[in-house]
């Protein structure tokens, strides 16, 4: 007899993703799965701080007529799923029902299927739509001319309430600025590095850099600072000659096809950069994670797919890398004095261990005071006129701590979780990414 036991000592197995496969689309076995799962978080509760998910579904649970899942009309599971941003830390940091337990629960891939379904439903906005169509907003707005007048609207009250109105974007909300002179143009005017390639561990020594379309159209200067601290390494930096966004708020919206046509786009140019020798690297964690997880589970026979796998890193996991073997210049011009940092949740899940705050301590007469909450941003959700004021709750104890700290800088590894945080504080003070922290402290 198999002895049975609460909970799992063991480490969490997460099982491929079968959308292409008949039964992963049938509404009937996924509203039974739903109510399964429904009713084993109902009974645990251990998420309830998470996101407003899960209090959406205790609320329904305790105003039900029997007080349990069985008394929520299904139509109302839905809501559960609206408010779910794949954040992936119930999974990763609070369940303790996940694979190899016998209960099998995978609240965000489950969570994955029914918005995947409901998208294939037509339950998916315009503005939805819209706001994850990122590479097509970023190349419209980045026109020159155009992108002077989307920005100057974007900071316009009356034009604001206008787009709360007409397309539903919070007044509210940080959007963010637009650039005509995108990463990909800064970078084909650098002068490359004269410098030999060393091999350290598992690290080439050379990095190919995937952009993402927010690091190329929103906030190049990360691209920038990526590119001049990982030079002062000596390591020879060079960009995916084409790409599209990875494909991470196509999957959060559950349009599975576009996920796959963003698939056929980058895959084959970053597994020929693989090939030629080079290792792969991303400023926004988010689609580090679409490489290293959503995919490969997605695609468990694409070998490409797998190949990119183990070829991309997180930026400061790759320099701790590097560190691990000598090969990271520690030679620090300026301190950065006290760092509020806060972890984002999409590097959270990449079980790499906390290497930005590893690497920033580093730095002398430097504190880092950590915070391990998420910000409720999430890309979109925190823009929604329905969702903003939820997301902003979700990050209060983020922004009150930052508050509080006073420090000389804060910032997260995710650049939209920094402005979050933003929004929040009453001081008007920028958020700075980890990697614009390390450009100051090297002097750069």
């Amino acid at each position: 007899m198999t002895e049975r036991r609460e909970g799992s000592l063991e480490a969490p197995t997460r099982h491929p993703v079968n959308w292409q496969e008949q039964a992963f689309w049938d509404e009937d076995d996924l509203f039974k799965e739903l109510e399964r799962v429904y009713d084993i978080c109902h009974g645990c509760r251990r998420c309830v701080n998470l996101c407003h998910s899960f209090p959406t579904l205790f609320d329904l649970v305790d105003e039900s007529d029997t007080m349990e899942v069985d008394g929520i009309a299904k139509q109302d599971y839905w809501q559960v799923v609206d408010h779910c941003y794949l954040c992936d830390l119930c999974f990763m940091t609070k369940c303790p029902y996940v694979p190899p337990h016998e209960w099998n629960v995978d609240f965000p891939h489950l969570m994955l299927r029914a918005k995947a379904i409901g998208f294939k439903k037509g339950r998916a906005k315009r503005r939805d739509r819209m706001l994850t169509s990122t590479d097509r907003i970023g190349k419209l707005a980045g026109i020159p001319i155009v992108v002077n007048a989307v920005n100057a609207t974007n900071r316009m009250p009356a034009a604001r309430k206008l787009l709360d109105k007409t397309l539903g974007v919070h007044p509210d909300a940080i959007v963010p600025a637009y650039h005509s002179d995108t990463l990909h143009k800064r970078a084909g005017r650098r002068a490359p590095i004269d410098a030999v390639a060393e091999a350290a561990g598992p690290t080439h020594g050379r990095v190919a850099l995937f952009a993402t379309c927010y690091g190329n159209y929103n906030e190049p200067h990360i691209g920038e600072d990526l590119m001049a601290v990982f030079e002062h390494n000596g390591i020879p930096v060079t960009m995916a000659e084409k790409e599209q966004c990875c494909g991470m708020p196509k999957l959060e919206l559950g349009d599975l096809e576009a996920v796959d046509r963003a698939r056929q786009a980058n895959i084959p140019v970053l597994a020929k950069l693989v090939d030629a020798g080079w290792d792969l690297v991303a400023p926004v964690p988010s689609c580090v994670l679409m490489f290293k997880q959503e995919l490969p589970l997605m695609y468990p026979d694409d070998a490409e797919v797998q190949k990119v796998k183990e070829a991309i890193y997180d930026p400061f996991e790759y320099l701790m890398l590097r560190h691990k073997h000598g090969k990271l210049n520690t030679d620090f011009k300026q301190s950065l004095g006290k760092v509020s940092y806060h972890v984002a949740c999409h590097l959270r899940v990449q079980n790499i261990g906390m290497k930005t705050r590893e690497l920033l301590r580093l730095v002398p007469d430097t504190e880092i005071d950590t915070i391990e909450r998420c910000s409720g941003h999430d890309g979109t959700y925190a823009v929604k006129s329905e969702c903003h004021d939820i997301s902003m709750k979700i990050c209060r104890p983020v922004f009150n701590r930052v508050a509080k700290a006073e420090p000389d800088h804060y910032g997260s590894d995710c650049p939209m979780a920094g402005h979050q945080i933003e929004n929040g504080l009453e001081s008007g003070k920028a958020p700075e990414h980890p990697l614009t922290l390390l450009r100051i402290a090297y002097g750069l």
